[in-house]
């Protein structure tokens, strides 16, 4: 049997979680250099999974195939394609950036000590509150099961990841808040309990639809393979009933559009993100919302390709709703946090828009999307976070001329900010060219209304940098120190992958193109040929 090269990468940040939380209460330094090391590990298996690809070769690669709960056709099956492949190396490389940029955000402050120690009599009774360790230990669980979704051919399987890490998101939002907060300590636990809920409760929501939507599909299909399916369906010997196929897309579709966010389906982002510690933000909307995204190309397409053509038009329309309406909402912002959540928002509806315009270009555009947006709102979310501990605010207001007294900070900050912004030259542009080139091709008015967000974005994230980077120094922000080596080394290494992929973005397509192929032949759609009026 050969080596299950694609489990092991999954079960690394698993096993690296249980050790983390294993330390002892005291020894949080250790935990930390645990943590990391599990998630540089992780990195290594991924850059070995990316190396072992070929992609030319067989759709799903590193197959792995095991009986799990026989009695119901449930099996552990494992498979990556380009698309999952991309993905996998997405989280596997922010990850110990994440960990490293979060490496003091859940040291415990005196007034947890002082709650953790109500109950002892003894004052020396060892500390045995453990924040700092089940905050990473959290972080790598998340990793965990977001590989193994990219990883999955199994629709129940995936079911149950997609569901599963809901609950380490929900306390990293609850339990670990962001410390800048406006108000009385007490005000700011209700903010993340309030935000940690709504996430929890919108996307359970869609999950129990999806639920019925994939019992509903084994009643059909016999099976939860998905290989099995997309094969049956296109050989002909598994047929659906329209209404059918249409309720089980809805089904799938919704609970991914929460995921996504697609609007008007977005609005517990802005909540989560804006509670979440820097870290944690990044974690939910480069990361685990680009399961929503991936699994609209590889379970919606893949299994309802008649329902996935139906819906095109309505699911255009609401991308574009949300390219627009989370691009206006960002210019408005006085929070740099629910700024940038907004910002993504209008991301994700480039995403969709390339997913559904049916495309070659705008597919592969899409993926490249995912994994571009994840490493530029990295270095924009990461660098924020990093100014927002050193004042303690989330308001654009209470900054100001920050690029005299850490220049080094507003220079990181700007490059996120202009990658976010797709400026030609940084990795984002070069996806978003080939969604509005693939979009174009098929739906010209569309195309046209997503040209707006571009020009938004210039707005939203201009103006950003001038309030809080340019003009007088704000008094609060006199003494501010510039990026430490820590610092640094989260931010610099990102910024030089934005350049690389910026100019150079063939290693990602020629992973990515041959799946999206695949893609388009499920859905049985080809591109629109150009047409070219006949030389006079």
């Amino acid at each position: 049997m050969s080596f299950p090269l694609l489990t092991a990468t999954a079960a690394l940040p698993a096993i690296g979680a249980i050790a983390t939380a294993a330390v002892p209460a005291a020894q949080r330094t250790v935990a930390k250099w645990v943590a990391l090391f599990f998630s540089l590990g992780t990195l290594v298996l991924a850059g070995v999974v990316f190396a072992r690809f070929e992609p030319g070769g067989d759709r799903y690669q590193l197959a792995e195939s095991r009986a799990w709960i026989a009695d119901f056709g449930v099996r552990y099956e494992l498979g990556v394609d380009g698309i999952g492949v991309a993905l996998l190396g997405l989280t596997a490389l922010l990850i110990p950036f994440v960990i490293v940029a979060g490496w003091h955000d859940a040291d415990p402050t005196p007034s947890s000590q002082l709650r953790s120690s109500r109950g002892y009599p003894n004052e020396t009774k060892p500390y045995r509150w453990r924040p700092t360790q089940g905050f990473f230990a959290l972080i790598l669980m998340v990793e965990a099961m977001v590989i193994l979704s990219f990883l999955a051919t199994d629709v129940f399987l995936f079911y149950i990841l997609f569901e599963a890490m809901l609950i380490p998101m929900y306390f990293l939002i609850g339990g670990f808040g962001d410390r800048a907060h406006a108000g009385s300590d007490e005000n700011a636990a209700k903010q993340r309990s309030y935000a940690a809920v709504k996430f929890l409760l919108y996307n359970l929501a869609g999950g129990l639809i999806m639920l019925a939507a994939v019992i509903g599909l084994y009643v059909v299909a016999g099976t939860f393979s998905l290989s099995e399916i997309v094969e049956a369906r296109a050989n002909g010997t598994l047929e659906m009933a329209t209404g059918t196929e249409r309720w089980l897309f809805l089904g799938f579709f919704l609970a991914f559009a929460i995921k996504a966010p697609l609007w008007p389906l977005h609005t517990w982002l802005p909540n989560a993100m804006g509670e979440a510690t820097a870290p944690v933000a990044v974690l939910i909307t480069a990361i685990v919302d680009k399961v929503g995204t991936f699994a609209m190309l590889r379970f919606c397409l893949g299994l309802f390709p008649e329902a996935s053509k139906w819906a095109t038009p309505v699911v255009i329309a609401l991308a574009l709703v949300s390219i627009v309406y989370g691009a206006l909402l960002a210019v408005g912002q006085r929070d740099i946090k629910r700024l940038i959540a907004y910002a993504s928002i209008s991301h994700f509806g480039f995403i969709i828009l390339g997913i559904f315009a049916m495309t070659s270009q705008g597919q592969s555009g899409a993926t490249l999307y995912m994994v571009n947006h994840g490493i530029s709102t990295a270095v924009l979310l990461l660098v924020a976070g990093f100014l927002i501990t050193r004042r303690g605010s989330r308001l654009i207001a209470d900054y100001g001329g920050v690029q005299k007294v850490a220049p080094v900070l507003a220079g990181t900050f700007l490059i996120g900010g202009l990658a976010t912004l797709s400026l030609p030259g940084l990795a984002p542009f070069v996806s978003e060219f080939l969604v509005l080139v693939g979009t174009f091709s098929a739906y010209p008015v569309a195309g046209i209304i997503a040209t707006s967000g571009i020009v938004l974005a210039a707005v939203y994230v201009l103006v950003l940098y001038q309030r809080t980077m340019t003009g007088p120094v704000n008094e609060s922000v006199r003494t501010m120190p510039d990026l430490k080596a820590r610092e640094l080394v989260v931010a610099v290494p990102l910024i030089a992958l934005l350049l690389l992929l910026g100019v150079f973005p063939k290693p990602l397509t020629e992973v990515v193109n041959p799946a999206v192929k695949h893609t388009m032949s499920d859905v049985q759609k080809k591109d629109p040929q150009p047409e070219v009026e006949a030389a006079k």
